[in-house]
């Protein structure tokens, strides 16, 4: 063997397609699946970031934005962990279904853009749902940043990636907000 090679190459495993059998499994699961939300046979991550704007709608009356601060950086870092665990357990590096990165980037969207009425807020949701889907520019390279070599077992810095696009997409939103705001 040469100092390069792996003791224990990673193994070849089909992805796994989730259910709501896997979803309960594990409390990461449920997390990183959106509650249930990726599971959404058509298109999960924009059912994901619908359940996120309601829940966004139910809290936030109930919310300082000192407890926004608190739910998006120990969302971001629960996230982080139940992103990884999931995509290792589906065998997949960035799985669809799951979509506590677009629940997590789009509450940031909405507290930093807020106060803004009913347009505004689907405004923002269809901005994010843009940057997020299409992936211009930025975004595209954030998502590239962390993915690992096809094969390879899906570690931290994966899951890590798997938010990190997201908030770029949501970074994207909120700078097209701010330019609309000031013009």
């Amino acid at each position: 063997m040469t100092p390069d090679t792996p003791l224990h190459p990673p193994l070849r495993v089909a992805p796994l397609k989730p259910s709501a059998r896997f979803m309960f499994r594990h409390p990461a699961h449920v997390i990183a699946l959106g509650f249930g939300s990726g599971l959404s046979p058509i298109a999960p991550g924009t059912v994901g970031t619908l359940w996120a704007w309601l829940a966004f709608v139910v809290l936030q009356p109930h919310l300082s934005d000192l407890h926004w601060a608190i739910v998006l950086v120990v969302g971001s870092l629960i996230g982080w962990w139940a992103c990884t665990v999931t995509a290792r357990h589906l065998f997949t590096a960035d799985p669809g279904a799951i979509v506590w990165d677009e629940v997590i980037a789009f509450w940031a969207v909405l507290w930093l853009a807020m106060p803004m009425g009913l347009w505004g807020q689907v405004v923002a949701f269809a901005l994010f749902r843009f940057f997020d889907a299409v992936k211009p520019g930025p975004v595209a390279w954030a998502d590239a940043l962390f993915k690992g070599r096809r094969g390879q077992p899906v570690g931290w810095a994966q899951g890590f990636g798997i938010l990190f696009d997201d908030y770029v997409a949501a970074l994207c939103s909120l700078l097209v907000i701010a330019l609309w705001r000031w013009f």
